[in-house]
């Protein structure tokens, strides 16, 4: 899928191995955190054809494109009776080219493919106090969900 919005063109494909790092990279800017390992475990495990998804959005650059988004999740079931559904578990775009409908496009990609694995419904989780990803989520139809997160510190 290939697709031009404010004069920006991108397409949307599967995350493949050597995507791993710029995923890294990319994930770092924008969390400002570096989960070098958690990223290469989730590769593996989601490679190894358990049911998860990773999507990018590259854009053209020359022979080698750049990667300016990404979302991750998988179809999980039955924990605490709930019915199969999709989880997002990540989601980034670069912010030198949001709002441009990169991450409705690759939000519209993940639901697809959750949709093709049997769910009927999305989830994610999202900080109180992340109002950019809150205000996206609800602006792609998303609101609170018969779940209620409980936590404690220990």
């Amino acid at each position: 899928m290939t697709t031009s919005q404010s004069k920006l063109e991108f397409h949307l494909r599967p995350a493949q191995t050597n995507d791993l790092e710029q995923i890294i990279k990319l994930d770092k800017q924008v969390s400002g955190i570096e989960k070098d390992d958690y990223w290469r475990e989730r590769f593996t495990e989601l490679h190894a054809g358990l049911g998860g998804h990773i999507f990018i959005a590259e854009k053209p650059n020359g022979l080698s494109p750049v990667i300016i988004g990404f979302i991750v999740g998988e179809v999980r079931a039955w924990e605490f009776g709930s019915r199969p559904c999709g989880w997002i578990f990540a989601l980034a775009v670069d912010p030198e080219f949001r709002v441009r409908g990169i991450g409705e496009q690759l939000f519209t990609q993940i639901c697809g493919a959750f949709k093709r694995n049997g769910a009927t419904s999305v989830r994610t989780m999202v900080a109180r106090k992340d109002q950019l990803n809150m205000s996206f989520f609800r602006a792609q139809g998303m609101m609170g969900g018969p779940f209620i997160e409980l936590e404690k510190s220990i």
